[in-house]
């Protein structure tokens, strides 16, 4: 059985639980008394967690870069209400991938989860896509023709406006997700089918990859995915955490 390969870059996804009792006397601001830290790995790391929580560990595999640890996210957020103050980030220099190295062949799918951090470029992106016919890209590039040979490309509402023509012409390979509002493909839409009230968004778009391409690697029928990819995006955003449960 061939497997699916996971390249992007990653990072350790920090939360920082605080209790919030005052405002500072020096400024208006919320003064936060850490009470508990939590960290799991984000990005390209994160698509494959989940990815792993639902299908075996061994059909599948990721190229990322090796300091993902020291690459932190760092979200303070009131253990309460869930409301997250601020996000501190740490930046790191990220190895670029040598992706021409690459045995494609050995791979039924491949995942591109690209943060624009330094680890996947342009051409490499283009090289992946032009060399391979199932290549699910997520990416937070502007859309550009180097992105057209990619099967299937998962957008936002952000990145949808931010690249329109290429939307437009590609409309049969764009995957564009509407948050509560569920998804559009090629024309149709595909609501939530049940509402959750949403508790965090943090890693639903990783979410809604992972499950879109382990459904369509059963049967081809994309359909069928984005179904399956808006109700365990649905789960992931009802709940603390960043992936579905194993």
């Amino acid at each position: 059985m061939k497997k699916i390969l996971i390249i992007g870059d990653s990072c350790t996804d920090r939360y920082t639980y605080c209790d919030v009792k005052r405002l500072s006397p020096e400024k208006p601001v919320p003064v936060l008394e850490v009470d508990h830290v939590e960290e799991m790995p984000g990005m390209a790391m994160n698509v494959y967690r989940n990815v792993c929580n639902m299908m075996p560990k061994k059909h599948v595999d990721i190229i990322t870069n090796d300091n993902w640890e020291s690459v932190v996210k760092n979200r303070f957020v009131d253990q309460k209400s869930n409301h997250m103050f601020c996000r501190v980030d740490t930046p790191q220099f990220v190895e670029p991938v040598d992706v021409f190295s690459l045995k494609l062949d050995d791979y039924k799918h491949v995942i591109i989860s690209d943060y624009d951090k330094g680890f996947i470029h342009i051409s490499d992106i283009d090289w992946i896509c032009a060399n391979h016919d199932s290549v699910f890209l997520d990416t937070k590039k502007e859309l550009e023709y180097w992105a057209s040979d990619a099967k299937f490309i998962k957008i936002n509402n952000f990145e949808a406006e931010r690249s329109p023509y290429f939307v437009d012409e590609f409309s049969s390979k764009i995957i564009q997700t509407l948050g509560g509002d569920g998804v559009m493909w090629d024309g149709q839409l595909f609501p939530v089918k049940d509402k959750v009230e949403t508790l965090d968004v943090s890693g639903a778009g990783d979410t809604f990859m992972a499950a879109l391409v382990v459904a369509y690697s059963q049967d081809r029928n994309v359909v069928r995915a984005i179904k399956y990819a808006n109700r365990q995006a649905s789960k992931v955003v009802s709940k603390r955490g960043t992936s579905v449960p194993e």
